[in-house]
């Protein structure tokens, strides 16, 4: 049958595997309105494409609109693809790769931040020792009992990556991330 066409990341088998995978950050500024999240999620996996990270939320509540920003990976081809598909659904407005814009622009990658909340057993000897780790990453203590604490960490993903790591022997309990917001370096906006 097709057995020269590999997957790409797609439902569709529609180019070889030659090609390589990029990771992408999309920013979609849509109308704030019920459904419009769900049509966009649906494109992706209705096609077979991955979201490694989603962040939604209302940037200007008086013109009713919101930004979503979605970290995905796929080939350039499939990333065209999502974009253009992206593109067509009628409340969205802009659909910006903040990945390729930087890159015409001469610029570095956009900024990315995540925020993250980690709750480490904090008993013993260990008690110290999870501390000054925390500080060593400028986590925030935002709760804390003779059992437990709570972090707050605001960084880059590799940055959360890190501490969830450095604390897991010290014995991580929980981790709840809020995902990707990105932004273009330079003056112009989206």
């Amino acid at each position: 049958m097709n057995a020269h066409l590999q997957p790409t990341g797609s439902a569709y088998f529609i180019q070889q595997e030659s090609a390589r995978q990029e990771r992408h950050t999309l920013s979609v500024l849509v109308s704030n309105e019920p459904g419009v999240l769900a049509r966009v999620i649906g494109l992706f996996s209705g096609r077979g494409y991955n979201i490694e990270s989603l962040t939604v939320s209302e940037t200007e509540h008086e013109a009713h609109l919101s930004r979503i920003t979605i970290v995905t990976t796929g080939t350039p081809s499939v990333l065209e693809q999502i974009k253009a598909q992206l593109d067509r659904i009628v409340p969205v407005h802009r659909v910006v790769d903040l990945t390729v814009r930087a890159s015409q622009l001469g610029q570095e990658r956009p900024i990315e931040r995540e925020v993250a909340l980690v709750k480490v057993a904090g008993t013993g000897e260990g008690r110290a020792e999870t501390l000054r780790l925390a500080d060593a990453f400028h986590a925030k203590v935002v709760d804390a009992t003779v059992s437990h604490f709570i972090f707050e960490i605001t960084g880059k993903s590799s940055k959360i990556d890190q501490f969830v790591a450095v604390m897991k022997p010290l014995g991580l309990i929980e981790v709840c991330r809020t995902g990707i917001a990105a932004m273009n370096r330079g003056p112009q906006g989206m």
